[in-house]
């Protein structure tokens, strides 16, 4: 199918637009936009800024794609919006830019930011991320695959949430969350494994089993730091599943819920 812009959409010189994208009525596109084939800018969107858009994306009305950071620290130029495939922005949701020149904001595929979600400047967002309405990520937030980020959370700047973790609604987590948690609260903190989320993505009964007893280990044993992961490779089998949650703890930087 042809690209299709309605008369009223403004899409300004040098917007670069694949075939089969779809412009609708009052959008605005500026000239610095990449947009992939199949990619859908419904009415009263925006998709500005220095953005690269992937294929077959959709941003609802009102959202606005590509606004420049709100860091007092940017220094003008152009930092970047990189954006995958298969990507769903409801309502009013923001992705800012990055901060510094040749810098960008990363969000991988197949992810959903429902109405009024926030992605801050420089932020990493990876694939199949779930963001409830009205969360917020501070700047340089790093949600690896398969998070989800319940409804009013904020998540401080620099932190990480690992693969399969979730943090729950109102909730607001300082410090980075393990793979495999449930976190909740303000501040927030790891209450079980996220066993729902593993169940939902196939994980093995053999596998949810050795989640429960890392968190067992970890959190409920009274070991401290040290103890806990030595007890860990002792007696749970070593996979990729543990090696991803020890890899995160060994790479942390601002210590964990």
């Amino acid at each position: 199918m042809p690209t299709i812009i309605h008369s009223t959409a403004i899409v300004e010189k040098g917007a670069q637009l694949a075939s089969d994208v779809g412009i609708d009525a009052y959008a605005y596109v500026g000239g610095m936009v990449s947009l992939g084939r199949g990619t859908h800018v419904c009415h009263h969107a925006t998709v500005d800024g220095k953005t690269q858009m992937g294929e077959n994306n959709k941003i609802y009305p009102y959202a606005y794609i590509g606004a420049p950071t709100q860091d007092l620290k940017y220094a003008g130029g152009s930092p970047g919006l990189k954006i995958g495939n298969n990507n769903t922005f409801r309502e009013y949701c923001t992705a800012h830019t990055a901060t510094k020149e040749e810098s960008e904001t990363v969000l991988g595929n197949n992810n959903v930011l429902l109405a009024y979600a926030h992605v801050a400047h420089d932020c990493i967002v990876g694939n199949n991320v779930i963001m409830g309405s009205q969360a917020a990520l501070g700047g340089h937030v790093v949600l690896h695959d398969f998070t989800n980020i319940g409804w009013g959370t904020g998540i401080h700047q620099f932190c990480r949430i690992g693969k399969y973790a979730m943090v729950g609604a109102s909730s607001k987590a300082t410090q980075d969350v393990l793979p495999y948690m449930l976190a909740d609260g303000s501040p927030a903190r790891v209450r079980y494994p996220n066993v729902v989320n593993l169940q939902r993505n196939n994980f093995s009964d053999q596998q949810i089993s050795q989640v429960k007893k890392i968190f067992k280990i970890f959190y409920l044993s009274g070991l401290n730091k040290a103890q806990a992961i030595e007890k860990i490779k002792s007696e749970v089998i070593m996979s990729d599943l543990l090696d991803e949650f020890l890899s995160f703890i060994d790479s942390t930087s601002r210590g964990f819920v």
